[in-house]
């Protein structure tokens, strides 16, 4: 039995990718460049994990009193203290920093205390505490985790295929990367751990897409001597678009529950990774794909013509 939607889709596509890619190409550098300016203007919103300071999750009887909160905070010695209402109307999020000779542990427990007289029912459903030299690390270590997976990556599809393969996956990795933090920034989402590890998982999806492309290309280039190369990445990506399409949709059907039923929590996390596969899709189709072009290949019995720039 065959559901009728997938019973009509066509078994074989004949679609130009190569003719639109000069025009977005174009796309892609407005949004690299607007990423790039929103995190040097925004920049990110550091969760406690590399911010450092204190977080709690707080719930109360009735709504939570925002105002009164953040006033309390503040007259409790709490430095830069925010306040988020999440999820319920009865839920929030309190973040802020104590003065650098207070101990951390000490001080949020004086200020948690001094909370459940004030706001009688408080619940305290999670306490993070994170000092700024732990912050700091984190900060660096997540980034340098970031740094050597894209290193190796480079390597292995280098050693794999050609140079300028290597050079075309990792240039749409890091274009992937660049929007992700770009979005991240221009939205205010909270950026900690989780979204790290959200990005290198990002980064192997989008990596994974673009082994499998280049794949399909080298297998066409060793069975088409003489067809141009642009026709050859045509052929390619329309034998593989059905395998593309089921990939990608079924990996957006698993996370599109949790992305609005999984509260704010884990919306970060889920975000990114959404974001992440859908732009990781793209970029090998338009990024990846149009710089081999240019580049070239060698085909083994010669060289393939670069298409102009």
């Amino acid at each position: 039995m065959h559901w009728p939607l997938i019973k009509n889709l066509p078994h074989v596509t004949n679609f130009r990718f190569t003719k639109l890619a000069p025009y977005l190409a174009v796309v892609s550098v407005i949004f690299v460049i607007a990423s790039g300016v929103s995190l040097f203007t925004r920049g990110l919103n550091l969760g406690t994990d590399f911010a450092g300071g204190t977080m709690m999750e707080i719930q109360t009887p009735g709504p939570a009193p925002i105002g009164d909160l953040r006033a309390s905070l503040g007259q409790m010695g709490a430095e830069d203290p925010q306040v988020q209402s999440i999820g319920s109307v009865n839920a929030a999020i309190l973040r802020f920093r104590l003065a650098e000779n207070v101990n951390s542990i000490e001080g949020a427990e004086v200020i948690k205390k001094q909370l459940a007289e004030k706001f009688p029912g408080i619940q305290f459903k999670r306490v993070d505490i994170v000092g700024p030299k732990v912050s700091g690390e984190l900060f660096r270590s997540g980034f340098t985790a970031l740094s050597i997976a894209m290193g190796l990556m480079l390597l292995y599809i280098w050693i794999r295929f050609q140079l300028q393969f290597g050079v075309a996956a990792v240039v749409g990795v890091l274009h992937d990367a660049v929007l992700t933090l770009g979005m991240l920034s221009a939205l205010h989402i909270e950026f900690s751990m989780t979204t790290i590890a959200a990005l290198l998982t990002v980064v192997g999806y989008s990596m994974n897409e673009k082994v499998i492309t280049f794949d399909r290309l080298r297998e066409n280039l060793r069975k088409y001597k003489v067809t141009p190369l642009r026709d050859l990445i045509d052929l390619s990506e329309n034998e593989r678009l059905s395998r593309t399409l089921i990939t990608g949709s079924t990996a957006l059907l698993a996370l599109a529950g949790m992305l609005f039923l999984g509260g704010p929590t884990l919306f970060p996390l889920i975000f990114t990774l959404v974001f992440g596969i859908l732009i990781g899709t793209y970029s090998s189709i338009y990024v990846a794909l149009p710089l081999v072009l240019v580049w070239g290949v060698n085909r083994g019995a010669g060289d393939a013509a670069p298409a102009k720039a």
